[in-house]
């Protein structure tokens, strides 16, 4: 028998027999408890989109297994359990884990004796989006198993990978002509490849992880790393006659972040800094080159140079699945820098574009979330009630806690967010509380207070994320001035931390006018604002211009209408109706997650105004 199969079926029988060890937990933040408007929507987020899901209807296309014609219901289940952990490990409700476990349950019991875990027939499989939904199939169980220490999980997630092994290898099929996009949906099943490898040490699945790159970066696959520093629009330009929907397509946006984030774990282990060059490259492409003001990006799923093209209408702009997965993307690579710009993107995208796709009583996700128009629900996909973003949303909502507080070293804890919270962080044997009281970004005022456990004094850094558009914010620890607070970075702040001790955080929140393309957008803080017509204001696609002072507007709070979080008035100039050559005014703006939160077709909202011409 092959050393390595003797190898990979003891390890089975190891964990048939209950002897194989339970992963260790990694993270020091200990409890997170999140209030205010962002933590009411994690909750409303959790109690009607992750628990209103039933489960069960995720799991019957697996019992089917007859998929013929490429859809990809088998991802469902994946995504939204991944959700419903992490809410899990936010929240401790009880009714939650065991929604969970049953489904894990039922979702193995489909488990074919070659260990095959999917919906499409014989025939299919390795086509369309199967080796995708097996990548959400492998996650889900792997992280059940990481939760639970459920050794049927990973039994069932090693027996699943075995079977793919068998098809897809030197000398099998290539990871790339398993699915469309120049096959970045199947090579995206990399991240819990890596995932596997760390958990069970078999090096069989390094192997096949390096497989995967290397075949990728051949003459047919989507060669991540050596068109890396090339802008991810224009990486495989279609031809004259070929689909946008078709395996010649290497621009679709969420998958290719998906396959970076595999890249980075792949890093992790190897150490290979080709593989961490080519995802922050291509990060900073996508920066520059697609994500928008409200922190998302791709029309009809795809890069397309929207950064210079958000001031125009696009079709299917602003998935909901992008903006998680760059919100992830943003997230891993937090883990190999100490540099805040991955957090000042995430917090762009989680107070816009994340929080305008969920429905105000938390039961939905849309689809798209355009810069203007109107919302709406998504619609139901692959003959499922659910679609891929209800699915994926929650994964987002439930990331924000994670966020929120990390401990990069033993003896250092980052303050990334700013929420009304209460924390409890373990930092080496010894451990601390975390209270954050703040109205933020309603106002730029953040106070903390250190509790250390024992009634000790703790030596440790806190960390205060300066965000990079908080110029001249100001740090103090019990009154007295603290330097180092300049913007785009963390100010440290190490000293001996004794019980009361208080942090206070001070940050202009100045309105900020944005031009582009003969357009022009508000902002305050990370918050974008728009117009809407509930305001009652105006003609909301009217031209103006907007007085400013080096960029800077005076937004004045102001009454907003029911289900509204944040409403200013802005003042503006507009001529194109009065008989005066210029009419000044106030219109009223809102936060863009408010905007069109209605989900009403007749209540319209507009980021991005006209600018006005005059000569």
């Amino acid at each position: 028998m092959n050393p390595r199969k003797l190898i990979g079926a003891l390890l089975i029988l190891l964990l048939a027999l209950d002897v194989q060890a339970k992963a260790p937990e990694t993270s020091q933040v200990k409890t997170v408890r999140m209030e205010g408007y962002v933590g009411k929507r994690v909750d409303d987020c959790i109690r009607r989109r992750v628990m209103g899901q039933n489960a069960d209807e995720l799991i019957e296309p697996f019992k089917l297994q007859d998929e013929t014609q490429g859809r990809w219901a088998s991802e469902f289940w994946g995504k939204w359990v991944q959700g419903a952990m992490a809410s899990y490990q936010y929240n401790q409700d009880p009714a939650l884990y065991q929604k969970i476990k049953d489904s894990a349950d039922k979702l193995m019991a489909t488990q074919l004796p070659n260990g095959y875990i999917g919906d499409y027939d014989t025939e299919h499989q390795l086509k369309g989006w199967d080796v995708w939904g097996r990548k959400y199939t492998l996650l889900g169980l792997l992280k059940w198993y990481r939760l639970s220490g459920d050794r049927k999980a990973l039994k069932s997630a090693c027996r699943l990978l075995d079977y793919t092994l068998t098809q897809i290898g030197p000398g099998k099929a290539h990871i790339y002509s398993t699915g469309y996009y120049r096959g970045m949906p199947p090579s995206s099943i990399l991240e819990p490849v890596m995932m596997m490898y760390n958990t069970t040490k078999d090096e069989r699945y390094l192997d096949f992880a390096k497989f995967i790159v290397e075949d990728d970066e051949s003459a047919g696959g989507p060669r991540l790393i050596a068109k890396c520093d090339e802008p991810v629009a224009e990486r495989f330009p279609l031809k004259e006659g070929q689909s946008w929907w078709s395996f010649e397509n290497g621009q679709k946006a969420y998958e290719m972040m998906s396959c970076y984030v595999g890249l980075l774990e792949l890093y992790r282990v190897t150490g290979n800094e080709q593989y961490h060059r080519a995802a922050e490259t291509a990060w900073r492409h996508i920066v520059d080159e697609e994500i928008n003001i409200c922190g998302s990006a791709a029309s009809s799923e795809c890069f397309y140079h929207g950064k210079m093209a958000q001031t125009r209408p696009a079709i299917h702009t602003m998935e909901t699945c992008v903006t998680f997965t760059w919100m992830q993307f943003n997230e891993r690579l937090m883990d190999f820098s100490d540099e805040v710009k991955y957090v000042d993107q995430i917090e762009r995208t989680m107070y816009n574009a994340l929080m305008a796709s969920l429905k105000d009583d938390g039961s939905q996700i849309v689809q798209y979330a355009p810069l203007e128009g109107f919302r709406r629900e998504g619609g139901q996909q692959c003959e499922v009630r659910i679609n891929c973003c209800s699915a994926n949303a929650p994964r987002a909502f439930a990331m924000i806690p994670r966020i929120l507080y990390r401990t990069p070293k033993v003896d250092r804890v980052d303050v990334n967010l700013y929420i009304p919270s209460t924390a409890s962080i373990q930092l080496g044997k010894r451990s601390l509380e975390l209270n954050q009281e703040t109205d933020y970004p309603r106002t730029g005022e953040v106070m903390l207070t250190v509790t250390p456990d024992k009634g000790k004094p703790l030596k440790a850094d806190i960390a205060l994320r300066i965000p990079a558009w908080a110029e001249n914010a100001r740090v103090e620890v019990n009154g007295e001035a603290v330097n180092g607070a300049g913007a785009g970075t963390y100010c440290v702040v190490s000293r001996e931390w004794k019980a009361g001790d208080r942090i206070s955080l001070k940050m202009d929140m100045q309105g900020r006018v944005v031009e582009l393309n003969g357009c022009l957008a508000v902002e305050r803080g990370p918050v974008v604002f728009a117009r809407d017509t509930r305001f009652n204001d105006g003609f909301v696609d009217e031209a103006v211009t907007i007085p400013n002072k080096n960029g800077v507007v005076e937004m004045k709070p102001a009454n907003a209408p029911n289900g509204m979080w944040m409403a200013f008035s802005v003042p503006v100039m507009r001529g194109t109706y009065s008989e005066a050559r210029l009419d000044a005014r106030q219109i009223h703006v809102c936060d863009f997650a408010s905007a069109g939160n209605t989900w009403d077709e007749s209540v319209r909202y507009r980021v991005w105004l006209q600018k006005l011409f005059y000569p």
